[in-house]
């Protein structure tokens, strides 16, 4: 689950004696709230732009959503052959990237962990942890490598049982889109979030830069962890990955939602939260993942090859523990408090 508390005072701001004022839309979307918070000089058309958000984010939903049967990518994944299928550029790149994030964590981020996923019980409000054998069986079925992009906007699966899972890199590819929208509209200050995820550009009408918070990683409760300033106008993502909002407890063992699948396992180390800020949310979004999956033990090293500004956040006991990557120490007009 992932988590960020944006911290948004400027909505506060005197209205009646400052023209240019913080506007916020939000609404409900992919199973979660959005809310994105703009303004421009003589500002903002809110009724025209809360229109496009909402268009484009019917149509992600129809593209990407794994819980309806009609979207376009599982038409693909209930395709029942290996032969090349017409799913467009859009997904085409989503799966592009997840397959480089997934090369360089060694396999254990995976876009066709679905039937794993499923298996589990995660798909439902039912845990459900497997067999031995079941696990063995549905494993046959996995792997990143054996989904091929053969031509622009087509994909083929090696093993028709394979199943693509779009939940790792679609909220943040989401939050891209809809940043897209926002800046057709003529804007170019604000901030986009979407259950957590986000992106800033610009900054506040007063000049100031925008505020926002990462949770401290634990049940129960909101608190913030760490606050982050973004003195960039340029845009920046801040995506977080966490295991302790979204877990099944069973026979006295508490199961994460996130999968390593090259053990077909819940991951069982103590990182419960890993934060990453990129230029892409897309991107972001993938390694946030990818980096929970491994666990600070192994992520710090991959994280660092691949120069990602990384917050991990381990649990021992009641205490917190906190290791960051050279880049995140080393970000340029981002304070971390």
């Amino acid at each position: 689950m992932r988590r960020i508390i944006a911290i948004i005072a400027l909505l506060n701001l005197a209205a009646c004696s400052q023209p240019d004022k913080v506007q916020t839309l939000s609404g409900f979307a992919q199973a979660t709230t959005w809310h994105v918070t703009v303004w421009q000089p003589g500002g903002v058309a809110t009724e025209q732009l809360e229109a496009a958000i909402q268009a484009e984010f019917a149509r992600l939903d129809q593209a990407l959503s794994n819980y309806r049967s009609d979207s376009v990518i599982e038409r693909f994944n209930s395709q029942p052959s290996a032969e090349s299928v017409a799913v467009g550029d859009e997904i085409v790149t989503l799966v592009q990237t997840a397959r480089r994030v997934s090369e360089a964590s060694h396999g254990c981020y995976d876009l066709t962990i679905k039937p794993l996923f499923d298996l589990w019980g995660f798909s439902g409000d039912t845990l459900t942890p497997p067999t031995a054998d079941a696990l063995t069986q549905t494993r046959q079925h996995l792997g990143y490598n054996r989904l091929t992009t053969p031509a622009p906007g087509r994909l083929r699966k090696a093993d028709p049982r394979i199943r693509v899972d779009l939940s790792s890199i679609a909220q943040g590819h989401s939050v891209a889109r809809i940043a897209a929208v926002v800046e057709a509209a003529g804007i170019s200050d604000y901030l986009v979030e979407i259950g957590g995820e986000l992106q800033t550009r610009g900054h506040k009408p007063d000049g100031s830069p925008w505020r926002i918070g990462v949770e401290r990683p634990l049940p129960g409760g909101r608190s913030v962890q760490k606050a982050l300033t973004i003195g960039r106008d340029e845009p920046v993502a801040v995506m977080t990955s966490g295991t302790y909002r979204h877990y099944f407890d069973a026979q006295g063992q508490r199961y994460g939602h996130v999968l390593d699948a090259r053990t077909g396992q819940p991951i069982s180390h103590d990182t419960v939260s890993v934060t990453v800020i990129h230029d892409d949310p897309t991107v972001a979004d993938a390694w946030s993942t990818a980096l929970l999956c491994l666990g600070d033990k192994e992520g710090l090293d991959v994280a660092n090859q691949n120069r990602i500004a990384a917050l991990f956040i381990a649990q021992q006991g009641d205490q917190l523990r906190e290791m960051a990557t050279a880049s995140w120490q080393s970000m340029q007009a981002i304070e971390v408090q």
